[in-house]
């Protein structure tokens, strides 16, 4: 992506561990670097192609001027943040936030923290086989969107298929949905966790009964394995209720292991 780079902006602000840090202020410098396209701008010469660093300096200033945090590192997830909720043609921003006046009682030229923070795609299974399953699956879906950090930019046709883990139960109504996302994995996985929660899923038989399954399919082209979490999906390519909706919304998907995409994926299962 093409950058464009607001570098050491000044702000006065009360931020500190200290209550005089709080009280008196001190002078912050904050260098953003906000990645995206520049390419219809530069071929136009329109600004609303663009994005303006004029109004992204004063958005960053409105942030650290009016709350009053104790770290550094606070700063820079709420600047980051509200960047990118404000501006979408800002796919990632880099943040250095230094602190010149840092109180530590010896001398330095800045104490600084850097993060780098963007928006992902996510693809999520959905499943139901208890209740009004179709209204769960809606009901999950309109809570991920009304999440300032998610938006759901895809949703597949939902289907009906039969039990998977051989326990006996009612069918299974299943679909899947593309997510952009700030969330890390990991806070995508607790928000799911909190939505099912919402929709009473109990978690007391395997592979069995649920009024709400969220799962994480695939992340971006992370690879990950945690004791939690595997992304990949383990069981992706072995699942026409999982590959046939997915199918739908993202086709060239490309399996970050297997190398295969979701359609060649589907088509050897199929022909099994």
């Amino acid at each position: 992506m093409d950058k464009i780079t607001i570098k050491d902006l000044e702000i006065y602000a009360n931020h500190g561990v200290f209550p005089e840090e709080n009280v008196l202020g001190q002078k912050f410098l904050v260098t953003a670097v906000l990645h995206t396209s520049t390419r219809r701008a530069g071929l136009t010469d329109d600004l609303t192609a663009s994005v303006h660093y004029g109004e992204v300096s004063h958005l960053i200033k409105k942030i650290v001027t009016e709350n009053t945090w104790k770290l550094v590192e606070k700063i820079a997830e709420e600047t980051a943040y509200a960047i990118l909720t404000a501006y979408p043609l800002v796919s990632q921003v880099d943040l250095t936030i230094k602190k010149p006046w840092a109180p530590v009682g010896l001398p330095l030229d800045t104490v600084s923290v850097e993060i780098s923070r963007g928006w992902h795609t996510a693809y999520i299974a959905l499943g139901s086989n208890m209740g009004d399953k179709e209204a769960y699956l809606r009901g999950a879906i309109e809570a991920l969107n009304e999440s300032p950090d998610c938006q759901v930019t895809a949703v597949s046709d939902f289907l009906i298929t039969e039990p998977y883990g051989g326990v006996e139960q009612d069918d299974f109504l299943n679909g899947a949905l593309a997510l952009r996302t700030l969330l890390s994995p990991e806070e995508l996985l607790d928000r799911l966790h909190e939505i099912e929660c919402a929709a009473h899923r109990e978690r007391i038989i395997h592979w069995g009964p649920r009024t709400l399954d969220l799962d994480i399919l695939l992340y971006d082209d992370l690879v990950l394995d945690t004791p939690d979490l595997h992304i990949p999906h383990i069981e992706l390519h072995k699942r026409d209720f999982v590959l046939i909706p997915l199918a739908e919304i993202a086709p060239w998907k490309r399996h970050p292991l297997i190398g295969k995409t979701v359609a060649q994926m589907l088509e050897e299962l199929n022909t099994k």
